[in-house]
């Protein structure tokens, strides 16, 4: 049973008759009824400043300060299904990555609602929502709006791909790219686990989502965690975790060196204990290019090779879903948000069903 702060419980009905913000288009959905909504955070230090604070002349002295904690999301459906889907977003993200798309369709967060999961949307520590880090930092408004239209593989700027599932508006682009959001603090994938984590302690045996730069955090959270009970993973992009003597080479690329991390073996036959499945979309080369965008995803899609080899050798479940090879193509680096992300979505939902990860108490 999840385990939530009753005090954030609500029964809000919602559904019907929907308007898109970015087309203007009506759709029509059944209506969902949500049973359960609310937010919290989880994990997290307090520090503390020597000294006595002064009421009415305050310094930093005797005071404290809550941080390096995530925030969470919470929806639960009609008859939800036990086992809740965490989602943890990739690097320049927030939660925003599993909520409504760019050109206003339903995201994975609303998508597994109606499949009857509890979606637990998360922003990690020292981004959007859980922005209040321990340690300083500088935040720069850097001009980057085409190096990411290139890196998440929409096109080579200012084209797109022929055939990529992303709506080719302006306005789509515009509530794309206004998605990016900085870190607040120096990323940290332990400290993000830590807060995974804590947060598993409350919703109990959970499966997790991860994207892009969630995938180092994500790992880490399932090596702690006995509560993950099957990762699912979307283009992760680094912290390709190994057992210490077994790490490839680094691989260099057009966008830089991918390396990966190694760690203890013991904690490595963690990953051992629960199926994962890795999906990568479409406009990836098998060789170098010196295409900045696509090389920095073929050195991540062989590593990330590497990595299920590595797991399945020390005797687990794990593959790799090279989207075209099935005949989905187009996909870019945000597939849960693509044109076509209810067939992505029906890839992860047989992959639950087979792994018998999608019952409810009433089908034991």
């Amino acid at each position: 049973m999840s385990r939530r702060p009753s005090l954030l419980s609500v029964i809000p009905l919602i559904g019907g008759l929907a308007l898109s913000p970015v087309l203007g288009a009506e759709t029509k959905q059944p209506h969902l009824v949500i049973a359960e909504q609310g937010s919290f955070t989880a994990g997290g230090t307090i520090s503390k400043t020597p000294g006595t604070y002064a009421n009415n002349a305050p310094t930093a002295q005797g005071q404290s300060l809550h941080g390096d904690h995530l925030y969470a999301f919470y929806q639960t459906p009609e008859r939800p299904r036990d086992l809740p889907i965490v989602m943890l977003h990739g690097a320049y993200q927030s939660g925003r990555s599993w909520e409504t798309t760019p050109d206003g369709r339903e995201g994975f967060q609303t998508i597994f609602l109606r499949r009857h999961f509890t979606t637990y949307v998360v922003d990690q520590p020292r981004r959007g929502r859980a922005g209040n880090g321990t340690v300083a930092t500088t935040i720069d408004p850097v001009p980057n709006d085409q190096l990411f239209f290139d890196q998440f593989r929409l096109g080579a700027w200012p084209k797109f791909f022929d055939g990529v599932q992303f709506d080719r508006s302006p306005q789509a682009l515009d509530q794309f790219l206004r998605s990016v959001t900085p870190n607040t603090g120096p990323y940290d994938a332990r400290v993000i686990a830590s807060a995974m984590t804590e947060l598993l302690e409350q919703t109990g045996p959970a499966i997790l989502f991860v994207h892009s730069q969630g995938g180092e955090p994500g790992w880490l959270t399932a090596i702690q965690s006995a509560n993950v009970k099957a990762v699912v993973a979307f283009e992760p992009g680094s912290g390709f975790v190994f057992p210490k003597g077994e790490a490839p080479a680094d691989m260099p690329s057009a966008a830089g060196t991918l390396k990966p991390v190694e760690i203890a073996a013991n904690d490595f036959a963690k990953l051992t204990r629960m199926p994962i499945v890795i999906y990568y979309g479409d406009n990836i080369p098998a060789t170098p290019t010196d295409e900045r965008g696509k090389d920095n995803w073929r050195v991540r899609l062989a590593m990330a090779k590497l990595w299920i080899a590595a797991v399945n050798r020390h005797g687990g479940d794990a593959r790799l879903v090279h989207l075209p090879q099935i005949g989905i193509r187009g996909n870019t680096h945000f597939m849960m948000s693509d044109l076509n992300n209810l067939e992505v979505a029906d890839q992860v939902s047989r992959f639950l069903a087979e792994k018998h990860l999608d019952r409810t108490k009433a089908q034991k």
